[in-house]
């Protein structure tokens, strides 16, 4: 489904610019470090090869890396929001400790690093706003 919308207008202006916490003390307080602490530490860090950073790069690998941030972030959204359609689901046939679990899990799994790839991209499009001023900068002179 998130490929069909990777091919809309809608996906281009809206989808890649959501930032749902701006302020980095709210990420702190909800946890969004220590998950991070745990993607980078341990075995989550092999699953998606194509968000690393090398030594030398230049401003369209970065912006590369940005748009596969995206996808993952998109991808994650759905799968959040179906598996929290699955709790309602679970919690109307009175399974309320399954969906409790299924919940935490997805909360996990899901929107944490929805948000973790929200913060690496705000990040990213700090260092492609200082490239492009500089870059700007050196036609003028």
């Amino acid at each position: 489904m998130t490929a069909l919308i990777r091919k809309t207008n809608f996906y281009h202006t809206t989808l890649s610019n959501l930032n749902f916490v701006k302020n980095e003390m709210t990420n702190k307080i909800i946890g969004v470090g220590i998950v991070k602490w745990i993607v980078k530490n341990t075995f989550f860090k092999f699953l998606n090869q194509k968000l690393k950073f090398d030594r030398k790069m230049n401003i369209s690998d970065i912006k590369n890396i940005r748009n596969e941030m995206t996808k993952a972030e998109i991808d994650h959204l759905f799968a959040f929001i179906f598996v929290f359609i699955i709790v309602i689901f679970e919690m109307y046939n009175q399974k309320y400790f399954l969906a409790l679990i299924m919940l935490l899990t997805n909360i996990t799994m899901n929107l944490f690093p929805s948000l973790i790839q929200q913060q690496n991209k705000r990040r990213i499009d700090k260092l492609i706003f200082k490239f492009d001023r500089k870059e700007g900068q050196i036609k003028r002179e």
